[in-house]
């Protein structure tokens, strides 16, 4: 993958993230806030102050999540972003670690 291909896909990545946030937060009780600074995506849980910051990484062409659970990085495989260390997805990944952040069951489903 080239880089502009990876950087478009970043940015599909971020921004579907990002949608799925806010649809969440606009038909739940979850208050959650997205900001976006170029390539970092921060999520704070309002409740509790809790963050998780996801960014692209160009140059190793991975996604990069921190949560409180720890940081995990994730290349693209097929039509997944599958995690360098234990081969879990990010969509499904993101969802459980703001669900242990959140306290209650938050769900992003990867985009169609």
């Amino acid at each position: 993958m080239t880089e502009s291909e990876f950087l478009a896909l970043a940015e599909r990545t971020l921004a579907s993230i990002e949608a799925s946030l806010e649809h969440i937060a606009d038909s739940s009780d979850l208050d959650v806030e997205c900001s976006r600074s170029g390539n970092v995506l921060t999520i704070e849980l309002v409740d509790n102050g809790s963050k998780i910051i996801v960014n692209s990484q160009a140059p190793m062409q991975e996604m990069w999540v921190a949560a409180r659970s720890g940081g995990f990085h994730y290349r693209r495989e097929g039509d997944r972003w599958v995690n360098t260390r234990d081969g879990s997805e990010l969509y499904a990944a993101l969802s459980r670690m703001l669900s242990e952040q959140a306290g209650e069951t938050v769900l992003i489903e990867a985009p169609k």
